[in-house]
């Protein structure tokens, strides 16, 4: 007995149909969901039957993505992306995010369906931002604007709108590390004398606290018996808004301070509620 014809293999079917241009094929499949899709302007019935091959391939291994998925824009997609980020990371870490979208990702990329990026394009948009002009972004802002895309893509990765992401696998800028000077012991002494908050300038030079974790300290986290500070709250500036929680590392410690320190900082504790 004969084999049944090359379409009745399939999940789908090559149909011709007729323009003023001449015969052309369609191709009409069923997706992994039982929604019926079709392709249409194949010149070549072997052409379409190559397409229709592809597709059933795709979908027995597991890496159909429907073109219709496919469509969707980085604008749409990135708006998600960044209201699952924005209750989940700390202000002064997702601020920086949102901006990089805002400045760098969304203008270009927003109105771009995500199944037609391909790499060179991403690879061209990063060496764009990084050539020597007046407005040439950092290394750290090129990184993170980059970051923003491929996680958004990585997303659509994951959603089945793409098979791969086109954003990965490119030639980034490299962070130059910067010089570190260390001050002095009496060039301490000076930058405090000059300040109007000497005891702080002296507290964050011995102690290596973070600005904001020292910000965010209360009284109740200093110990002046035993000249230590609990740290368990970062207080951060972001933009106009003073932002409480807690610690980069997310970790509570405890820090040592100097004895020449603590009459000073007694003094900063006199008259204050505990919190």
């Amino acid at each position: 007995r004969s084999p049944p014809r090359f379409e009745n293999q399939l999940m789908g079917s090559v149909e011709p149909y007729s323009t003023a241009a001449g015969r052309r094929y369609r191709v009409r499949w069923r997706t992994p969901d039982h929604k019926s899709r079709q392709k249409r302007g194949f010149e070549r019935k072997v052409d379409a039957e190559r397409y229709l091959r592809s597709v059933e391939g795709a979908i027995d291994r597991g890496e159909y993505v429907d073109p219709t998925d496919s469509r969707s824009t980085i604008a749409s997609l990135g708006a998600s992306w960044l209201a699952g980020r924005e209750h989940v990371m700390k202000p002064s870490s997702y601020r920086p995010l949102e901006s990089a979208w805002r400045v760098h990702v969304e203008p270009h990329w927003g109105g771009r369906e995500v199944g037609g990026i391909r790499t060179s394009e991403v690879q061209a948009w990063v060496g764009d931002l990084a050539r020597p002009n007046p407005k040439a972004a950092s290394a750290t802002s090129i990184l993170r604007a980059y970051g923003v895309l491929a996680g958004i893509l990585d997303d659509a990765v994951r959603d089945r709108r793409l098979t791969a992401n086109p954003a990965r696998g490119i030639t980034l800028p490299r962070k130059s590390p910067k010089p570190k000077p260390y001050l002095t012991h009496a060039q301490v002494e000076q930058l405090a004398l000059a300040s109007a908050y000497p005891t702080l300038v002296r507290f964050l030079a011995y102690t290596g606290l973070r600005w904001g974790e020292a910000t965010g300290l209360r009284l109740r986290n200093v110990d002046t018996l035993r000249r230590r500070v609990h740290v368990e709250e970062n207080a951060v500036m972001v933009g106009a808004v003073i932002e409480v929680g807690t610690p980069k590392s997310h970790a509570s410690r405890s820090v040592p301070f100097p004895q020449f320190l603590a009459l000073e900082i007694g003094r900063l504790c006199e008259g204050k509620a505990r919190d």
